[in-house]
């Protein structure tokens, strides 16, 4: 365990040694602050973050993959990812310590707009429920969509690869079912609408919070972990 935190901590920190991961950090606060002012303080309106939930959870379909991108990539490319194969670790701790690196990275990015909260509290009486609910759906489906991006890496030594790989596989289950779902038979159309995640996000944005879903992304995460750990130990035998 004390070298699966020593894989994380050193992936968190690598986010911030290259211009990327401050990119993506200035790129999310900024299109945060625009989305909540537009849609959380409109005129008239009820003061709320419902909106700004719904367009990051749509968001993460592309913000995932870059911060993913590069766990196991440029390993792949750079030749690192040998010596990192022979250390004294298992693969499963070497994916979980990689990805916990990219699950704290994206609960840094959300830190800061924990001040939108207390924003709304000078200006309203907010419903916490939802708002509890609604980080709670981001850092689920983050969490996923960061496994989809793992595995992605782990596949190929090229990180725009690992990013489109991602993209069109999260784009391919969210639009591309939910466009094919409303015609198909019954039985598909249920397996379509139990695999789209945002599917179950409308119920964290009414602030329903069902355990049913948590075990889903939880789940969902864990098996694509372990397809990853899979792939590396595949290489190690290579």
């Amino acid at each position: 365990m004390t070298r699966m935190w020593s894989i994380t901590a050193r992936e968190y920190a690598s986010f911030f040694r290259v211009p990327l991961g401050w990119i993506v950090v200035a790129l999310f606060l900024l299109l945060s602050g625009v989305i909540f002012t537009r849609q959380g303080l409109t005129p008239g309106q009820p003061a709320t973050m419902r909106m700004f939930f719904r367009v990051w959870w749509t968001l993460l379909v592309v913000l995932a993959p870059a911060i993913s991108m590069r766990l196991f990539s440029d390993e792949l490319r750079s030749g690192t990812i040998e010596s990192l194969l022979t250390a004294p670790v298992a693969e499963a701790m070497v994916v979980v310590g990689k990805y916990l690196g990219a699950v704290l990275f994206l609960l840094t990015m959300l830190a800061p707009t924990v001040v939108y909260v207390g924003l709304l509290e000078t200006l309203s009486r907010p419903d916490y429920g939802p708002i509890l609910a609604g980080y709670l759906g981001i850092v689920l489906l983050g969490m996923l969509y960061l496994a989809v991006g793992t595995l992605a890496s782990a596949l190929t030594a090229s990180q725009t690869l690992a990013f489109l790989g991602a993209f069109f596989a999260l784009f391919l289950v969210e639009v591309g079912g939910a466009a094919l779902a409303p015609s198909a038979p019954a039985p598909i159309r249920q397996f379509l609408y139990a695999l789209s995640a945002n599917q179950r996000m409308d119920d964290f944005a009414r602030g329903l919070i069902d355990s049913s879903h948590i075990v889903f992304f939880v789940g969902a995460s864990a098996w694509l972990l372990m397809l990853a750990t899979v792939v590396l130990e595949s290489r190690r035998w290579r």
